[in-house]
């Protein structure tokens, strides 16, 4: 097993500058094995994509060699003679920026399992890069050491670390990675149990569909709801405000600097009540149910409609994402369905019944009037029973006992108030 816990870090100024420093040349190194490979691809490759019947020019020289990372990392000796700068940073940092580099250049070049590429690496502007990794970790010629509530570091120094949890027993420290935050730095360490056995999936007995939106965050096919905090829109004036007063000051001033650190501190601290609340909702859904049934949603499409601030305000990705990580550690199952038609179809008779987003109950001409995330979030266990192929009488739950039909009125009619729950 691996996980990574986050700590706060306390270097002194000249630290904090020091690693202010490294920053900035790494993100140059970036930059410069960046425009390489860019160089390379052009000089590969034709400006058209077939041979001209009137002429082809010959190749002048033999193609250069693709600069890959082992091509690059054996440069380093040579840019260090160009650049002394660069002898002050760890060696093993400089291999380990271009190692992330490598990788995202694989990831737009070569498709993953599912076919799919990333986009292309950028350029980054000053300030953009904001990490560096230590590979090794208390380890005889390591380049960082863990000791008690004190990190030292090769070739910038021992300083405190605010160990606000114990590391766990039985995990072996495996990286190190230093990063620079709006409210100041943090240490991420990466741990590993090799004698933890992976997680084997749990005996299914109680299963649930969960249906996100925006006017509840959650609707779950047992009727409970979580309402949906919206912690950006709360913010919005006073972050509003205090984006004035940045538009106001002088560009690069000591006061401009200043203040885009307050946005930037308030722009974190709704981002870490989102998160929190998101794990908060996800430990609570994973302790009830075995199987979770979610929407495969294509949440980067959705952002670029008209709704794209509340989407990105409730981060159903991120939540979905933290869903899995947690029903993966504690043995559950998280299943996504294909999400089209699950707001239209009627869960009961499966007739299609059209309504418009702003239509928020389920009228069937057939079963009569309910909820319409409720409706939702019950079609969607249904599509994730029968993906595992599950009866729908076997799983517990509210709605699962026979006749289906007869019970599903009654929970939707009658008993199956829609219940606000707090995570």
């Amino acid at each position: 097993m691996i996980i990574t816990y986050e700590y706060r870090i306390l270097p002194s100024d000249d630290q904090a500058a020091l690693m202010t420093e490294w920053l900035e040349l790494l993100r140059r190194q970036w930059n410069d094995a960046l425009g390489q490979r860019l160089d390379w691809l052009t000089a590969t490759r034709c400006p058209i994509d077939r041979c001209s019947l009137v002429s082809c020019p010959l190749p002048v020289s033999e193609p250069p060699l693709e600069p890959n990372y082992y091509r690059q990392a054996g440069s380093l000796k040579q840019i260090k003679q160009l650049f002394p700068a660069y002898r002050g940073i760890y060696a093993e940092v400089l291999q380990q920026n271009l190692m992330r580099l490598d990788k995202a250049w694989k990831a737009w070049r070569e498709p993953d399992s599912t076919g799919k590429r990333r986009g292309r690496p950028r350029f980054k502007k000053a300030g953009e890069l904001r990490s560096f990794t230590f590979p090794r970790i208390n380890c005889p010629k390591a380049g960082a050491h863990l000791e008690g509530e004190t990190l030292r570091l090769s070739k910038i120094g021992s300083m405190p670390v605010v160990l606000h949890r114990p590391l766990p027993e039985g995990f072996v420290p495996k990286t190190c990675t230093v990063v620079r935050k709006a409210d100041g730095w943090y240490v991420c360490i990466t741990l590993e149990d090799k004698s933890v056995p992976s997680p084997e999936p749990v005996p299914i007995k109680k299963a649930v569909g969960i249906d996100v939106g925006l006017d509840r965050f959650l609707t779950t096919s047992d009727g409970e709801v979580v309402p949906i905090p919206r912690y950006y829109r709360r913010a919005q004036k006073h972050l509003a405000r205090q984006q004035r007063q940045l538009s106001r000051k002088v560009k690069g001033s000591a006061n401009w600097k200043r203040q885009a650190t307050k946005v930037a501190c308030l722009q974190l601290h709704v981002a870490r009540q989102r998160k929190a609340f998101h794990y908060q909702v996800a430990h609570w859904l994973v302790g009830q149910y075995d199987l979770l049934v979610v929407e495969d949603l294509n949440v980067r499409g959705l952002a670029r409609t008209r709704l794209a601030k509340s989407i990105l305000d409730a981060a159903w990705g991120q939540f979905l994402d933290i869903l899995t990580a947690v029903a993966v550690k504690r043995g559950k199952q998280v299943l996504r369905v294909d999400p089209r038609g699950t707001s239209q179809n009627c869960c009961v008779c499966e007739e299609r019944v059209p309504k418009t987003l702003s239509e928020r109950v389920h009228d069937c001409p057939r079963c009569g009037s309910w909820d319409r995330d409720l409706n939702a979030a019950i079609e969607i266990l249904k599509r994730g029973l029968r993906a595992v192929g599950l009866p729908l009488s076997g799983c517990g739950g509210s709605w699962f006992t026979s006749p289906l039909k007869q019970q599903l009125r009654e929970v939707i009619l009658g008993s199956s108030r829609l219940q606000p729950v707090r995570a």
